[in-house]
Order: structure tokens, then sequence, then C-alpha cells
């Protein structure tokens, strides 16, 4: 249970950074102000312009946001899932025999 639920924090950690790079680089891409664009340029009339901002909706702060939450649920669902595979895993061993290794040296 120790070794898994630290991979799996390890797991968030890695998905909240490379969440935040991409992030990061599409920003830095131009992605944003390119659709800011195209959807004011499509729902905008000669009469009616319209000023649309994509990160209004979808923000850095509200990816990271979900992406943390969505990392603490993994963490917890990926612990207890190595734990119960674990536990099921030790008592078909008992129960079936399985393989004994012995090791020992050479002299």
């Amino acid at each position: 249970m120790k070794v898994s639920f630290l991979l799996s924090i390890a797991f968030g950690i890695v998905t909240v950074v490379s969440v935040f790079l991409v992030w990061s680089v599409l920003g830095a891409a131009g992605v944003w102000s390119s659709i800011n664009n195209t959807v004011s340029d499509t729902v905008s009339s000669p009469d009616n312009l319209s000023t649309f901002n994509i990160e209004d909706y979808l923000g850095m702060s509200r990816v990271l946001g979900f992406t943390m939450l969505v990392s603490v649920i993994d963490v917890i669902l990926i612990t207890a899932i190595a734990t119960l595979g674990a536990f099921l895993y030790n008592m078909a061993a008992s129960l079936l025999g399985g393989i004994e290794v012995t090791l020992s040296e050479d002299n």
C-alpha cells in the first residue's frame, strides 16, 4: 500500500506538471489568440462586433484546478486498486501454492 501510494502521488505530480507545460506551450504558440480570432470572426456581424476570450472559460487556473482534483481522485483510486490487487494476488498464491524460488551462494 505504501509503495502504490507513493507511486500514485508521483503520477499525480507528473500529470499536473505535464498539463502545465502543455498549457504553457499552447499559450506561447498563440493557439488561444487564434481561437479567439476565429470565434470572433465567426459569430460577429458588421453591426455587432463580439469579443470572445477562450481563457474566460478555459483559463490556466481552471484547468490546473481540475487537473489537481482528478489527480487526487486518481491517487485514492490507484492506491485502493493496487492494494486490493496485491491482497488478491497473495491470497491466490497462498491457495494455489505458486513457485518457490530459493537463492543460495556458490562456494
